[in-house]
């Protein structure tokens, strides 16, 4: 499934993205570098074993992603939020947290962060939870659910 955001595409699956792209993004946001060619493979595998992710393209080149680890009932949790630094502040981050939680509306996600981000998170309708330097932003959709009479 393709969603379009601001002349780029996003991309719903887990399936057929390059590892080497992964780990563009990776380096970018400072989470990677200098990968020995024998743990390359992970880059692949990580979106392969997620429950879902989103992929954002502009053209041929991946400059976002998100991946979600999830029962596909009551919990999920948000991993690997990145955006290409030079694409960051153009909403694309914040759109990629609310087509997460479109799957799973009613359940509870999570995102473990560092405290820099927990702005970000707010934004996206999370709390924070826990406030020390790396802590876990939460959004309770069953809650949500329970208000609106859902449940």
């Amino acid at each position: 499934m393709y969603h379009y955001f601001h002349n780029l595409i996003i991309r719903e699956g887990t399936e057929g993205v390059p590892g080497s792209y992964v780990e563009a993004l990776f380096e970018d946001a400072g989470w990677a570098g200098k990968t020995p060619d024998w743990q390359k493979e992970k880059f692949s595998l990580i979106l392969q074993n997620s429950t879902w992710a989103f992929t954002v393209w502009d053209e041929e080149k991946m400059i976002g992603m998100v991946r979600v680890i999830s029962d596909k009932i009551m919990y999920a949790n948000i991993v690997d939020l990145v955006v290409l630094s030079e694409y960051q502040g153009k909403g694309i981050g914040k759109k990629l947290v609310e087509l997460c939680v479109q799957k799973l509306p009613h359940a509870d996600w999570f995102a473990h962060t560092s405290a820099k981000n927990f702005p970000f998170y707010e934004r996206c309708g999370f709390e924070v939870k826990d406030l020390s330097q790396n802590g876990t932003c939460v959004y309770y959709g069953f809650r949500k659910a329970r208000r609106d009479g859902h449940r």
